[in-house]
């Protein structure tokens, strides 16, 4: 057996240790920075003293956060809402990947329906969104698919640079070694194409929570979106920083799951460096 020389065995330990300090020192500067922001956000409201209805204090929000967490209606909006994101970004993410592997292959195809996809992104979503609720309904199936659609653009993309990027010595490899197409995608195509797709997959997960809060605004009846319009309605101010903040919390989980699902797929690439 090879045994890897010390030295390198002592590079490689000094540069795990650089990566988790750098790493807790990132996550201390986050938590500074929500601090400091919530100081702030504190003094400017006893200072200028604004109606609660513009802008409630940190207390106020936290207020109303515990109220709706403690009443059950947090939970089951949010719940409403995040099933939604995942559905949209499943099935958005499941199509997105398998047409621009198609595309990636073919340009007769991508030249085909290019003037398509781009027109489509040309469209704003909160226009369509009214068409796609009277055509499916104002249930959770219009929502889903408002937020695939807002998902599948970005992956897409990401999908037909990541295949077209693959090493043309390493096609030539799996040539001259007579392997069959399901193997050069299951050995080469994928693993060398993850990081450009797990990166259309962080856009994704960002953009389909902004997919489904279109589509509870446009009509629902449950979900983040739903209490938005109902905080909105009812001058609720800190009630709506509740329901963005968690959406900005649940966008935040799921592009984290994705950076961590990239860093577990992508391991030998971090070894081979």
């Amino acid at each position: 057996m090879i045994k890897q020389p010390v030295s390198e065995h002592k590079s490689s330990g000094k540069r795990h240790k650089t990566l988790e300090k750098l790493a807790r020192y990132n996550g201390w500067l986050v938590v500074v920075s929500i601090l400091l922001v919530l100081a702030v956000w504190s003094l400017g409201v006893q200072w200028g003293k604004p109606p609660a209805f513009l802008l409630p204090s940190p207390q106020a929000v936290w207020d109303k956060f515990v109220s709706t967490l403690a009443d059950g209606s947090l939970l089951r909006h949010a719940s409403v809402t995040f099933f939604e994101v995942l559905a949209g970004l499943f099935f958005g993410s499941l199509l997105a990947t398998c047409l621009g592997y198609f595309l990636a292959k073919s340009s007769t195809l991508e030249k085909l329906l290019s003037p398509y996809l781009v027109a489509s992104q040309a469209i704003p979503l909160v226009a369509i969104a009214p068409l796609l609720i009277i055509w499916f309904g104002p249930g959770i199936s219009s929502k889903i698919l408002i937020c695939a659609l807002i998902v599948f653009f970005p992956v897409l993309v990401n999908t037909i640079i990541g295949f077209r990027g693959v090493p043309e010595n390493l096609r030539d490899l799996m040539v001259s070694m007579r392997a069959t197409r399901w193997q050069k995608l299951r050995l080469l195509e994928i693993p060398a194409a993850l990081p450009i797709l797990f990166g259309g997959l962080r856009i994704g997960a960002t953009l389909s929570v902004i997919g489904a809060v279109v589509g509870e605004f446009v009509g629902s009846d449950k979900g983040l979106g739903f209490l938005i319009n109902v905080g909105r309605g009812q001058f609720d101010t800190a009630l709506v920083f509740v329901a963005i903040f968690t959406l900005i919390f649940m966008a935040l989980s799921l592009y984290g799951l994705a950076m961590l699902a990239e860093k577990r797929s992508t391991r030998w690439k971090t070894a081979h460096h």
